[in-house]
Formats: C-alpha cells, structure tokens, sequence
C-alpha cells in the first residue's frame, strides 16, 4: 500500500534561493481584500494573473478565508477557520504539491501560530498544484493555477477530496500576494464556497521523500 503525502514528508528544509527578509504580519493590502465585498472580489480576481509554480515551491502562505456573508456573520472566525497557513513542494515525481496547516484562533492582524507548533505543524489536506487545463472539468478560470485536492494522495474518505481552488497572484508588481476562489466538487456539479488571500509568510518544505 502506499503511504500518503503526510507520511512521506521530510523534515522542514529551508529554501534558501533568494534570501527575503519577510514581515510576520499581514500587510495593508492583504487585509484590505479581506474586508471587500465578495462581488467586488470577484473582479480583482479575474483581473488578476497565473502566478508561476517556482514561485510558490519552498514557501508557506499566510491564509484568510473570506466566506459569503462575511461582512454580517462572522462564520469562519467562529468557526475557527479564519486564518490557515498553504505549502508548496515539489513531489516524488516532479510534480508541484501543496499542504494546508491550521492556525491558532487570534486577531486578524496578528501573528500566525501555527498547531502544534510553528516548528512542527501538521500538515493536511494535500493537493496537486497546476496550471488550469482547457479541456478537464476544472476550467473555470485559465488565468489561474488550480488547487486540486482529487490528486492530492489524501485518504479516500477525506473531505478535503472534494475542494477545487483557483488562485491568481492579485498585482502585477507584488509576487507576494494571492487570492484563491474556492469550489466543492459533488459529482460533476462545483460549488463555488469562498474566496481566499493568501501571502508569503516563511520558507517551508521543497520536496518530500519516502522515509
């Protein structure tokens, strides 16, 4: 049997191609997003551009979700879902990979601690990461790069299976900052669920191996 993504990791490795001295809090134009209109997302979503996969292998993103209604109930904070953090890697095989990690519930504008620990966090929620294909089911949007958990090698019953995410880097000039737009595969219907900002936050993993 083959053993998932998750035990196939190794050890965090730095990644070390271009030295950034990164801030540890969101900046003014990430949280900016978080407080927009989800209609008014829509449009800086489709104005924006595929980021290239070497710029997101080796690095962890700051996340916040952004969920219908966010501005009258706050849902994902209640739910504690507010803030997430994204990896990417560079699989077995050669292709780009990614992983999610859960935050500790805080304030918006604070730091990002990571559960269990910042040095040991788990990772969950794997998925295959690749520019969008004109031809296969996920095509919504080809400017972006798609998030698909389906290729991910996460256990058959794992819920996360079902999510889609679209991600387009926001500014031209700012190779930091992304935004995703998520959807939920049931059959061959896609719900679309929430928008997402993601933002460099630190060097993560460049690749797993079989340990």
């Amino acid at each position: 049997m083959t053993a998932s993504p998750a035990a196939r990791i190794a050890p965090v490795t730095p990644f070390r191609a271009e030295p950034r001295v990164l801030p540890p809090f969101p900046s003014r134009r990430a949280l900016q997003l978080e407080q927009t209109p989800m209609h008014e997302l829509e449009r800086v979503f489709v104005r924006g551009q595929a980021p290239g996969l070497d710029a997101l292998v080796g690095w962890e993103f700051r996340g916040i979700n952004h969920l219908p209604l966010n501005d009258y109930v706050p849902i994902a904070q209640l739910a504690g879902i507010k803030k997430f953090v994204k990896g990417f890697f560079k699989g077995e095989d050669g292709r780009v990979m990614g992983y999610n990690i859960p935050v500790r519930r805080n304030v918006l504008d604070g730091r990002w601690h990571l559960k269990p620990t910042d040095r040991e966090p788990k990772r969950f929620g794997f998925y295959q990461v690749a520019p969008v294909d004109p031809t296969a089911r996920d095509n919504t949007y080809l400017h972006s790069v798609l998030l698909d958990y389906s290729k991910g090698g996460n256990a058959k019953l794992d819920p996360t299976n079902g999510l889609r995410d679209y991600v387009v880097q926001v500014d031209p000039d700012n190779p930091d900052l992304f935004l995703g737009k998520a959807y939920y595969a049931v059959g061959p219907l896609r719900i679309p669920t929430n928008f997402f900002i993601l933002e460099r936050h630190r060097s993560g993993l460049t690749e797993y191996v079989r340990r």
